[in-house]
């Protein structure tokens, strides 16, 4: 039996789902993840001669099905199969507790779970602490996880905002995300210029009208700083 087939019968025996943008480690044993690069190779193998190309006599296509597995596997898609990267937390409490926003800019990169192009961006993360906190990396590191895997940037939104409170225990934290996507710039109607933007509100960020405009101001001061910064560069 495929290493594949023996992880899916064993999702569907343990009722999970397995969506694009599902995260399944706690399914698949020691080593299947090489057993399945290997036959994630053999079928990018058979796709590639289906599309006609000569991958015996291209210099530049022979191993171009091994490449395309090890990148699926362990960079595009590696936030199915990784486990949640560590986000030990630290108490925030007593007299020097900080009790303000905190607001982390983390760049994703990511896969339209649709025709599998590229989604490039970047996500802000404001949370107002609730008696703990977390290393400041490991906002970006659950994020980047969160964003490696087939998805839409609707769910992604919701599964920063989720994996973020679940590492925290924070109620209030709001997730904004901007981003281009390869289904519009490299297909379809070729919009180079279009940009997609969501927003996923919890506790007070979605409920106080002060934590809100706060939390938006620091966004539009923050666009409008990297927007110079990239005109400056020009």
């Amino acid at each position: 039996m495929k290493t594949s087939e023996k992880i899916r019968q064993r999702l569907i025996a343990a009722g999970a789902n397995f969506h694009a943008n599902d995260n399944i480690s706690a399914h698949i044993e020691q080593d299947e993840l090489n057993q399945l690069e290997q036959e994630v190779t053999e079928s990018f193998a058979s796709v590639l001669k289906s599309l006609v190309i000569d991958t015996d006599n291209d210099p530049n296509s022979k191993n171009t099905a091994k490449r395309l597995a090890k990148m699926y596997l362990t960079e595009l898609m590696s936030g199915r199969y990784e486990t949640r990267p560590d986000a030990t937390a630290f108490p925030n409490v007593g007299t020097d507790a900080y009790t303000g926003m905190l607001v982390v800019r983390s760049e994703l990169k990511s896969v339209c779970s649709h025709h599998h192009q590229p989604v490039s961006g970047v996500a802000y993360i404001g949370i107002i602490p609730n008696g703990q906190v977390i290393g400041l990396s490991k906002y970006t590191r659950i994020a980047q996880w969160c964003a490696r895997r087939g998805t839409l940037q609707e769910a992604l939104c919701n599964d920063i905002a989720n994996e973020i409170q679940k590492a925290t225990g924070a109620r209030d934290l709001g997730v904004y995300i901007q981003a281009t996507h390869g289904c519009c710039e490299n297909r379809g109607i070729m919009a180079h210029s279009s940009l997609t933007q969501t927003t996923v509100l919890k506790g007070a960020f979605k409920d106080d009208a002060g934590t809100k405009k706060e939390f938006m101001d620091i966004l539009t001061c923050n666009n409008n700083l990297h927007q110079d910064r990239r005109t400056n560069e020009n």
